[in-house]
């Protein structure tokens, strides 16, 4: 199993899995699409090494300065920040993965954004998506909410969409952190709702994983060194 320097992320786990699933390694040019503070395209830039390169793709400036200094810290040198939204995704290069993670659940047509993510990856390349299924999640029974999302529970729909975007479904399955008491699970539940859940039972929103393919057949240029 790949292990990821991810600061206390709760989900790393499902992210483990997908890229062990795909075979990530060294050489691969990847985008981190809503890249956020960057502590996932530093993983991913871990992993592909200098021979390899990783865009942290994110619409907020203030976001791209953040993955740059966080890249700047782990010394990868091939880290690339762009400001750029998913739906208006464009990359210098075809990549070998395309990634996102909490991403959809925000943007106002998903299938556009999974179609941007199609066409950056070479034919045969890689798409990986994360989504929640928010009001799954529980705090002693009562489910979470996400008022500010326009899609809260794409999660539920995530394999579908991906096809209609044009992708080949690989994989795809769901996966629930769950704790009581202090620590990591009590921390992100309180982060997502601003109230201490103190001792009660949490299971946190299900995340969803898909892992796509790009269509072989499609035409295209493939870029370094990418996978089989």
């Amino acid at each position: 199993m790949i292990e990821l320097e991810l600061r206390n992320d709760v989900y790393r786990r499902p992210l483990a899995t997908a890229l062990d699933r795909l075979g990530l390694r060294e050489g691969w040019r990847c985008a981190d699409v809503g890249a956020g503070q960057g502590d996932v395209t530093v993983a991913l830039a871990r992993i592909v090494g200098r021979d390899g390169r990783v865009y942290a793709i994110d619409s907020d400036p203030k976001r791209r300065d953040e993955v740059a200094h966080a890249a700047a810290g782990a010394a990868q040198a091939q880290v690339v920040a762009l400001t750029q939204s998913g739906e208006d995704l464009l990359l210098p290069e075809l990549v070998d993965l395309a990634y996102c993670r909490f991403l959809l659940l925000h943007v106002h047509d998903p299938v556009v954004v999974l179609r941007r993510m199609r066409d950056a990856v070479r034919p045969g390349g890689w798409v990986v998506a994360q989504e929640p299924i928010t009001t799954a999640g529980r705090i002693d029974g009562i489910p979470f909410s996400a008022p500010e999302a326009l899609h809260p529970d794409i999660g539920a729909t995530l394999p579908a969409l991906v096809l209609a975007a044009g992708l080949e479904l690989v994989d795809a399955w769901a996966e629930a952190p769950a704790g009581a008491g202090p620590g990591p699970v009590a921390d992100y539940a309180e982060a997502l709702t601003d109230v201490d859940p103190g001792d009660d039972p949490i299971v946190l929103p299900p995340l969803v994983t898909v892992v796509c393919r790009r269509p072989a057949s499609e035409s295209g240029t493939v870029s370094g060194s990418g996978a089989a």
